[in-house]
């Protein structure tokens, strides 16, 4: 099944202060004992969001304005730490769709594009600005473009970078490996044919 191009994200979006917000963070590792990943939305940065009782604490995502968000603007190094594929995956199921930051680390970076979630880096002074607007105004709509690379916030548009070859994948609809090798099976079945050991 051919998977959807990845040309711009819309919505409205959140800020989520901080740079180094790690794996542990976005996902605390006692909620990782699941089968599916099914569920994960509402562990997203539980131990920021809740007291030891349940309470919300004061937290950008607690606040009923940015509930319904799609885009996540955070700071640098985002999604560092250990390689939990949860972590993406909390993000995706809370509804997250792009994510706007400094720079992100690597393992991180690579299991959002394998969901379809486009990463893009800006610079502080506009990281800035559009927190700015966003805080002014949580109905903001804010568009990440991968095509051209820019990310618009009402009549506002600021630059972005993304990975040459993620951003490829989005607009090609190749993000997600394993549909690729599925598509690929009958080539699979191929060279398996030819392996000894098989």
């Amino acid at each position: 099944m051919p998977l959807a191009k990845i040309n711009q994200v819309s919505g409205s979006a959140v800020y989520v202060p901080g740079d180094d917000i790690d794996t542990d963070r976005i996902i605390p590792a006692r909620f990782m004992k699941c089968i599916t990943f099914d569920g994960l939305g509402k562990y997203l940065f539980h131990d920021v969001r809740y007291d030891e009782q349940g309470q919300k604490k004061n937290h950008s995502l607690n606040e009923d304005r940015f509930a319904g968000s799609s885009i996540m603007l955070s700071g640098k190094n985002f999604g560092c730490g250990s390689s939990r594929e949860h972590a993406p995956q909390s993000l995706y199921r809370a509804g997250f769709r792009a994510i706007i930051a400094g720079n992100f680390a690597e393992i991180f970076f690579g299991n959002s594009i394998n969901l379809g979630i486009p990463c893009v880096a800006m610079d502080a002074e506009n990281r800035a600005s559009l927190a700015q607007s966003i805080e002014a105004n949580a109905a903001t709509q804010v568009t990440v473009d991968v095509d051209l690379l820019e990310v618009r916030a009402g009549n506002i548009t600021f630059p972005c970078k993304m990975r040459a070859g993620a951003r490829d994948s989005l607009l090609n609809g190749a993000w997600d490996p394993l549909d690729e090798l599925l598509s690929a099976r009958p080539e699979v079945e191929e060279v398996a044919k030819q392996l000894n050991y098989v």
